[in-house]
């Protein structure tokens, strides 16, 4: 990683000397091959409608592999085995909206946000970025694309060459209440990472770049498959000062009071306890002994009680599982990796309205109950500060 981030110091220099920006992966495509990608779907997932029994109903489908989930197929997509295993409780999806990384804040107006990838087949294309409002977390009103690729974009209007297949969209994309004003994050395949910024003062936004719009912030910059670089996420701590992680959770930076910018380089993050068994981390992670990581990607950062509580997703017994460390300081040193919430991976946790905290949820394993669409979990913390699932749940989220 060393490696990677010196080479995009030179690049980044050598591109400010001659003035332009490489854009990793860039490729010009015909007419017709576009054509071919736009016909994979629609490029957002729109206003939903009401969930219908387990949830299958609706948008079925397992985008992941671009396959139909019929009532023969579907438990090898999402069995629903979590549940049974009474490792989380009975949930159903809060809405029947087709959406991954589903994140959930509270705004500076007192309604809840909601966003995430969304689109029919977001592995090739989406239009951008789409966000959904509640007042209790229950009924929730579609606030539209707030920022579109074509009409609003910069660097991330390129289509790039992933998978050996034409791509354009937004993966992960954030929006959090900082500042009293709002921002997207957001990250592009195959790698790169933009800031976003309301003008109006509105989640509604419009939106502009907060960072620089021709080149990314991080990662997707020169000829090297290193920058793959996605999912980042921002934080506010108590003294209004604002840091930034993304993917396996491996750096912080504080970031410029604006947002415009890094203010100082990425620290690296040192996790004291490992979690050495093989079992508790993604295939390709073990099969390389690389076991010392928090995780593989969909980074998360908060604060509770005063302890930093630093998250990235890894596969966890095979639960696609957001995995937490703690420490005192926000760079670290953390201690004590563990299974936050058994599928709930590539999310976020919230602390309600009421004082209540919740994890997000949108299912991306096989023994989740559902696939790619957003539910919360009510969780607590023990009086060590660790993260459990409450035992008392909102009944509108319960399936019975």
């Amino acid at each position: 990683m060393k490696r990677v981030l010196l080479l995009y110091l030179l690049i980044i220099l050598t591109n400010t000397l001659f003035g332009q920006v490489s854009i990793w992966a860039t490729k010009s495509y015909t007419p017709q091959q576009l054509d071919s990608v736009y016909k994979t779907g629609s490029g957002i997932s729109g206003p939903g409608k009401p969930v219908v029994g387990n949830g299958f109903g609706g948008h079925a489908g397992n985008w992941s592999f671009d396959a139909e989930v019929t009532e023969n197929n579907k438990l090898k997509f999402a069995d629903g085995s979590v549940i049974k295993k009474g490792l989380i409780p009975d949930i159903k999806p809060i809405w029947d909206v087709h959406m991954r990384d589903a994140v959930i804040i509270v705004g500076g107006d007192g309604n809840y946000y909601l966003t995430g990838s969304t689109g029919n087949n977001i592995w090739r294309y989406n239009d951008g970025v789409e966000i959904y409002r509640s007042k209790d977390l229950k009924k929730w009103d579609y606030l539209g694309l707030v920022w579109s690729i074509e009409k609003d974009g910069g660097w991330e209007k390129t289509w790039r060459n992933h998978h050996n297949q034409p791509t354009r969209a937004i993966w992960a994309p954030e929006l959090h209440y900082i500042h009293h004003n709002y921002y997207i994050c957001l990250s592009m395949p195959p790698g790169g990472i933009s800031i976003l910024k309301s003008t109006s003062g509105k989640a509604e936004g419009p939106y502009v770049h907060a960072t620089d719009p021709n080149k990314p912030l991080l990662g997707g910059i020169g000829p090297i498959p290193d920058s793959f670089l996605i999912d980042p996420t921002l934080f506010e701590d108590e003294d209004g000062k604002v840091y930034f992680t993304q993917g396996p959770a491996k750096y912080i930076a504080r970031m410029k009071d604006d947002l415009s910018d890094f203010a100082e380089p990425l620290r690296p993050v040192k996790l004291l306890t490992p979690d050495h068994d093989p079992s508790h981390h993604i295939s390709n992670c073990a099969a390389n002994n690389q076991l010392n990581d928090l995780g593989f990607e969909g980074a998360t950062l908060f604060k509770y009680h005063g302890k930093y509580y630093l998250g990235a997703t890894d596969k966890y017994n095979d639960r696609y599982s957001m995995m937490i460390a703690t420490a005192d300081n926000v760079y670290g040193p953390y201690t004590g990796r563990y299974e936050s919430v058994p599928c709930n991976g590539g999310t976020n946790f919230f602390k309600a309205k009421n004082g209540d905290w919740f994890t997000c949820f949108f299912g991306d394993d096989s023994q989740a109950p559902w696939r790619e669409k957003p539910g919360i979990i009510k969780v607590e913390f023990d009086r060590n500060g660790k993260i459990g699932i409450a035992k008392k749940q909102p009944k509108f989220i319960l399936n019975n």
